[in-house]
Order: C-alpha cells, then sequence, then structure tokens
C-alpha cells in the first residue's frame, strides 16, 4: 500500500491544491483568467471533498483542486488514489505537522484494495510524502490497518483457527516474540473449557493463541480478541441473512493482532501479551447444546442459554487468564452483539470500561487519533438478567434490551476488581463504501487503542 507515497517528485509530478470555500475567490484571483473561468464553468465551489481536473497549458493535467475544511481529517485525501488519473501528485501547500500527518494515512488507506482473489481494478495514483508527515506513525497505522482488512475479508474457508495462528506465527517470527498455541484437547487439559466447549463440533480444532513480546520488567498490557472464524449460531443456527457475513466475526482477533503491530513496530516498552481464542461455531454431533452447563476457566460454572452468545464463551476463559497476571491494563476487542450496532450504528465502536480514568484516556485518545469510540455503561442493575437457577450466571440475557451492556456484564465477571478493563464492541465491517474505506472489512478504534498506549508508555521520538 505504502508503494502509492513517494519519496521525491517527478518532473511530471501533478500538484494538488487543497482549498476551503472561504479561500476559494482569493485563490483565483491569482491565477490566470483562463483557470478561473474553467473553474466556474465547472461549478466547482470547494465543497468538502469535491474536485475539479484543471488543464495545463499542454492540454495534460496541470492541477487537482480539492475542497477541504477546516478540520484536520484523516479521510480528506483518502478518496483522491482510485478517483485521479494514474501518475505522481504532490500536495502543493505546507501542512501543519498533524494534517500532513493525516493527509498521508489517509492517501495510503485509500489505495487499499483486497486482492488475494481478484486484481485490482486500477492502478492507484501516487503521492509525494507531505512535508511535515509522520512516516513512522503513518506506516504503523496503515500496516495495521491493512492487517485487519485483509484477515477480516478473508472468507472462513480460507482463515479457520488454524490459519488465524499462522498470521499470529507470521507476526511473532516478525518481531521476534513468543508464541505458544493451545490446540483440541489441550485446552481441556490446561483447563479452558469453554473455549474448547464452543469449537469442538468443527473439524478445524479450536485453539488459543499466546503471543508475549516485551521485557519482563516494563509495564504488562494484555489484549485479547475475539477469534470465531466461522458463527453459524450452533444448534441455535442464524437465518441464512445473519449467516451472510460470519466470517468477519474474528474481527476482534484482527484488531488484537493490527495493535499488537502497531505496538511492536513502534518498539513501546511494554510487555506485551496477545490472547486470542480462536474458533469455528458449526453444527455437528458433539455440538455445545442450548442448557448445557460448563465450568469456566475461573471456576464459574455458565448455563448456555442460547449457542449463538459463543463469542462471550470463548472470551471469559481468555480474559481469566489474562487477569491471573494482573496486568496494569487489559483491553478486548471484539465483534460481540448486534445490539451494540441497534444502538450505535455500523461506524462507531461501543467501549465499556470499569475506570474512569482509563475511558477517559481512551476516548480522548480516539479523539486526537480521527478514529472514534463512543461509552455506554456497565449498568449493574441489569447484572440480575444473567441469573441462572442452576448454574453461577447464564451466557444471555433474560430481558428484550440492553443486550450489549449485558455481554459486557458478562465479561466483566472474569476480570478482579482493581484491573483496568476496556471492552471494544465492534462492527468490523464497511457495509458501503466510503472515502478511502471501501466496503468490507475495516479497522476500527485500532488507532485510538494504540494511541492510548502511545500516550502511556510511548518512548520520545525524534522527528520522522
Amino acid at each position: 500500500m505504502l508503494t502509492t507515497l513517494r519519496a521525491k517528485p517527478g518532473a511530471d509530478t501533478t500538484p494538488i491544491t487543497p482549498l476551503t470555500r472561504d479561500g476559494l475567490d482569493a485563490w483565483l484571483a491569482g491565477q490566470p483568467a483562463t483557470v478561473a473561468a474553467w473553474v466556474a464553468g465547472i461549478a466547482f465551489a470547494a465543497e468538502p471533498g469535491t474536485i475539479a481536473l484543471v488543464p495545463g497549458e499542454s492540454g495534460r493535467l496541470g492541477r487537482v483542486l480539492i475542497g477541504v475544511s477546516d478540520t484536520e481529517d484523516v479521510w480528506t485525501y483518502a478518496g483522491l488514489p482510485d478517483r485521479l488519473p494514474p501518475g505522481s501528485y504532490r500536495i502543493d501547500q505546507e501542512l501543519p505537522p498533524l494534517a500532513a500527518t493525516r493527509a498521508a494515512l489517509g492517501w495510503a488507506l485509500g489505495s487499499y484494495a483486497f486482492t488475494r482473489y481478484k486484481k485490482a481494478d486500477k492502478v492507484f495514483a501516487a503521492l509525494v510524502w507531505p512535508k511535515g508527515a509522520d512516516r513512522a506513525d503513518v506506516d504503523r497505522a496503515a500496516a495495521a490497518t491493512t492487517l485487519v482488512r485483509d484477515l477480516i475479508n478473508t472468507p472462513a474457508g480460507d482463515l479457520g483457527p488454524a490459519e488465524l495462528a499462522d498470521a499470529a506465527r507470521a507476526l511473532a517470527e516478525e518481531f521476534e516474540a513468543k508464541l505458544k498455541i493451545s490446540v483440541g484437547a489441550e485446552l481441556l487439559e490446561q483447563n479452558y473449557p469453554l473455549i474448547h466447549a464452543v469449537g469442538r463440533a468443527s473439524p478445524r480444532a479450536p485453539r488459543l493463541i499466546d503471543l508475549v513480546w516485551g521485557r519482563k520488567s516494563d509495564p504488562k498490557v494484555t489484549l485479547v480478541g475475539k477469534g470465531v472464524c466461522f458463527d453459524s449460531g450452533g444448534l441455535d443456527l442464524k437465518p441464512s441473512s445473519n449467516m451472510l457475513l460470519m466470517k468477519k466475526d474474528m474481527g476482534g482477533a484482527a484488531h488484537a493482532l493490527g495493535v499488537a503491530r502497531m505496538v511492536m513496530m513502534a518498539g513501546l516498552p511494554i510487555r506485551l501479551r496477545v490472547l486470542i481464542p480462536a474458533v469455528e461455531n458449526v453444527v455437528s454431533g458433539d455440538a455445545f447444546k442450548p442448557l448445557d452447563v460448563v465450568r469456566s476457566r475461573k471456576g464459574l460454572t455458565v448455563e448456555i442459554g442460547n449457542t449463538d452468545a459463543e463469542g462471550r464463551l470463548i472470551l471469559c476463559d481468555a480474559l481469566a487468564e489474562a487477569d491471573r497476571e494482573q496486568p496494569d491494563l487489559i483491553i478486548d476487542f471484539a465483534t460481540l452483539t448486534g445490539a451494540a450496532r441497534v444502538a450505535l450504528g455500523t461506524e462507531l465502536p461501543a467501549l465499556f470500561c470499569n475506570d474512569d480514568t482509563l475511558a477517559g484516556d481512551l476516548l480522548a485518545a480516539a479523539e486526537a487519533a480521527a478514529d472514534p469510540l463512543w461509552r455506554l455503561p456497565l449498568w449493574h442493575p441489569y447484572r440480575r438478567q444473567l441469573d441462572s437457577k442452576v448454574a453461577d450466571l447464564g451466557n444471555v440475557g433474560s430481558g428484550a434490551f440492553g443486550g450489549a451492556i449485558v455481554a459486557a456484564l458478562f465479561l466483566e465477571t472474569f476480570v478482579s476488581k482493581g484491573v483496568p478493563w476496556a471492552h471494544l464492541d465492534l462492527m468490523g465491517w464497511n457495509t458501503k463504501g466510503r472515502s478511502g474505506r471501501p466496503e468490507g472489512g475495516e479497522a476500527m478504534g485500532l488507532r485510538a487503542v494504540y494511541g492510548l498506549l502511545d500516550q502511556r508508555y510511548g518512548k520520545p521520538r525524534g522527528p520522522a
């Protein structure tokens, strides 16, 4: 992707001129009359996101005008790589460092195409690195976003638990991290009964992926990602319309690996651990059943009220293991509930958090990175919905409302009081294409979480 960002302009590099609505007239006043006439003739008004191709004296493309807002938006330039003719371009104004970084990142993200099964439809235009852009920051965010998108976009037939483990192995090898993978019956031997129960029906054995990187003496940060590589709903089978996108149900795992890539690329001084329970939730004679009772890793018994609420089951065993070390911070990522999408829509991840300071810092990091999150409450009176007559708790609520909150309360049960924990319930998918965000797998909250970690633990860095 970053091949669309070039170090130096060539003789044929075309300038891109960003203009606000208020600044258009002043700019036109300094241009030849032919340029002003052309811009007026095509009714370009510098509305944000609109572009105008201005011919040069030779009849070739001479300049690109783009309407921008007064805010430094990541997505301002993201639509240009596939809208402009192939070639080399440069922004002809010196931007503030943050704006320059976001322009380069938007361009990189807008140059993404999922090409595993089909070649890209066109050649993307290239941009000369804007002066002052933080290249390391752009490289990290673009590489991690590409990883997340590629993993989510890959069909379940080619990305099962073993292949998800392979993705973690490649990351571990690249950054010399330690990796342990527990497979099949080993999960029972090592006391991960709920991960095993959810995944045992599939011929593609369930597993727990455990990646560790960094010095033991550094602050401990543990990321947990839901890795349901395909979710049929189990015996509580989903209708076909709801099953269609379930290749994306490992989106939480993809996000955990994406944040890990950013952390390791930056060399943040933390002891990072990534835990990914990887399963397929399918139907067979060995599938776990409604009203089964399974003892979790924490020792609490869980009554299965619905086999389609499987993500929280595998997460709770992983969270119990994360909690065992009492890390400084636990963050989990999961495509967990439709209720969160009903509450916030598909583009805004829900944040649940047991620590107000952590929640505030995460929301501030999300705003700073232009990577939004929205906090929803851990409303403990709803915890009664998880009461069971035969077990310590059920895996689904007894009511019809507040499903995202009830799911988060279930997860909170497996984290000790005093351990800061955040849970991101996200869509992980663009339901339609937008500037720089094609329909398909998407990273949501990725840069926000990395921004929090960088702000808390980052080393001072010199200029890019």
